[in-house]
């Protein structure tokens, strides 16, 4: 299927400086002083620019007052704008802090380097955003199009493509009669995630829980999506391969690259090695994928079954909806990408809250006690479990896996705003979910762990958490919500309830949990979570 076009990547409006020795040379203006004369009056009129300019030198010419009420915002530093400040730390409490700085909750204009983007940490403002036909593309860094995603999902550009990869993700695999046909593979991961759990408690007396989890969140999707499966404690050469080319692509996708603001930077030097490392990944990355293409052509089943994994969903299409290959090998990795680590994360951050919160984890234990009883739980019992969802919609509140929904958005033409602002095309534009979702004006004790607010039965509130409620969206709203998150909401209060059902977690006092994050890609514990895993009597497995 035929890809549409896209616009190129924009030049830095900086550019015409490094024709200027050239130039010179040509008309004989060699002389040092008329080099100095020209730098001088170019360093002024920058300088003069960026002092008169709300927002940053990318918001010159009044780019963000052509609503009735400008847009404000912080001026940066001269070329790079607020480069220096986002390129560190954790960029969401830092945008929060800016926007509460300057009054501008609502929206926030501000520079990195020659691109103008927005923030909003208000509710309705990024229900307009997010769900505007004028916001439904996203903007290309360089490691994503290095690594084939500009043909994935997450960020091939709006048109029949997308949409057509969207349907079929929609249909074939995040479909709830799909999610169910893969329940009993579910139920082996989780089932030899706790059998590792106990081995390790048993041999060290204490848990590291992130790897147990990336490891079954891994095997998860790698089922879903290449119906395969592996002992990963035990790594064959294939699935160490896979491994190192997951942890690879996190590490590239998720580092601040400043070549994606500073475009002219590409022709001197990759600060980051990007191009470098992803010229060495994406070789190793084709290889392994289309190994596991052609092993389905061989097995190539008659018909689809409701259980078919999307390598097979994939070859069944025909005609003009047949993929090309190395397209099949975009999305197919996309989809392993993205599915590995959200599950697992927001998954170690419930327990981590359990585990600081014995009373919330033994009200957790009960209801499941009064539900399930002795019998092992199942996902069919999540909907009757409130007080569980409750606890993994608080941590979803509290410790938002995407504080900034992970991938920004880019306008396409003018937005105009419910609050007098207009948003101009070709705006990267940002919701912070995390100041959203911390906001004493829209939550009740904000900063608290309180999985009653979600309780109707308790006077709270029975809060959508698929994008309808801009309150609470972290998985994103209108056409570019995540397409996993039915997927991702399952599999996470699964686990919760497996790993509440068979053990009492405690804390582990030579290490007492820290909630202290660390962005990447997503939002991580800094230091993940080690907890002494206690069996309960009386469970089944």
């Amino acid at each position: 299927m035929t890809m549409d076009s896209s616009s190129a990547t924009p030049l830095d409006s900086t550019w015409w400086v490094f024709t200027l020795p050239a130039v010179l040379q040509t008309h004989n203006l060699s002389n040092p002083l008329v080099y100095l004369s020209i730098i001088l009056a170019f360093l002024t009129v920058t300088i003069l620019t960026w002092a008169l300019t709300t927002g940053g030198l990318a918001w010159k010419n009044g780019r963000n007052q052509m609503g009735r009420v400008p847009i404000p915002g912080p001026r940066g530093l001269p070329f790079f704008g607020s480069l220096f400040t986002l390129s560190y730390g954790l960029a969401h409490r830092t945008l929060a802090c800016m926007a509460s700085s300057h009054a501008a909750t609502q929206l926030m204009a501000f520079s990195l380097g020659s691109v103008p983007a927005v923030v909003t940490s208000d509710p309705q403002i990024a229900r307009e955003i997010l769900t505007s036909p004028h916001f439904v593309d996203r903007p290309l860094k360089q490691s994503a199009k290095s690594l084939m995603f500009g043909r994935a999902i997450g960020f091939a550009p709006n048109g029949a493509y997308w949409r057509f990869l969207r349907r079929i993700a929609s249909t074939h695999l995040f479909a709830p009669k799909r999610i169910a046909a893969h329940e009993t593979w579910r139920q082996l991961d989780s089932a030899k995630m706790l059998q590792a759990i106990c081995s390790e408690q048993s041999l060290r007396g204490v848990v590291s829980l992130r790897t147990h989890l990336q490891n079954a969140s891994l095997n998860n999707i790698m089922g879903t999506v290449f119906g395969k499966r592996y002992d990963l404690l035990h790594c064959s050469e294939e699935a160490q391969e896979l491994l190192e080319l997951v942890k690879e692509g996190f590490e590239l996708l998720g580092a601040f690259n400043w070549s994606d603001y500073l475009p002219w930077l590409n022709y001197f030097y990759d600060p980051f090695r990007v191009r470098e490392r992803c010229s060495a990944l994406v070789p190793r990355v084709q290889k392994l994928v289309k190994q596991i293409i052609d092993e389905h052509r061989i097995n190539k089943p008659g018909k689809l079954l409701d259980n078919a994994d999307f390598v097979d969903v994939l070859l069944s299409f025909e005609g003009e909806e047949k993929l090309e290959e190395d397209d099949m090998v975009a999305v197919l990795w996309e989809m392993i990408f993205r599915g590995t680590d959200t599950t697992a994360l927001l998954t170690e951050w419930a327990m981590a809250e359990l585990v600081l919160n014995p009373n919330i984890q033994k009200k957790v234990q009960g209801e499941l006690d009064a539900v399930v009883g002795d019998r092992a739980v199942t996902e069919r019992d999540i909907p009757k479990l409130p007080y569980l969802q409750a606890v993994v919609k608080e941590t979803l509140r509290v410790h938002p896996p995407g504080p900034l929904l992970s991938w920004a958005r880019l306008s396409t033409s003018d937005l105009h705003l419910s609050n007098g602002m207009v948003v101009p095309a070709n705006t990267t534009a940002m919701v912070n979910m995390w100041a959203i979702t911390h906001d004493q004006g829209v939550w009740k004790d904000a900063l608290a762990f309180k999985p009653e607010r979600f309780l109707v039965s308790q006077g709270g509130e029975d809060v959508d958490v698929r994008g309808s409620d801009l309150r609470l969206a972290p998985f994103g709203a209108g056409r570019r919500v995540c397409p996993g998150e039915n997927l991702g909401l399952v599999t996470a209060s699964f686990w919760v309830a497996k790993l509440v059902q068979h053990f009492e977690w405690v804390q582990d006092q030579a290490n007492p949990v820290d909630l202290s994050e660390v962005l990447k890609l997503s939002c991580e514990m800094k230091n993940p979570l080690r907890a002494v895993a206690v069996p309960r009597n009386g469970v089944h497995a």
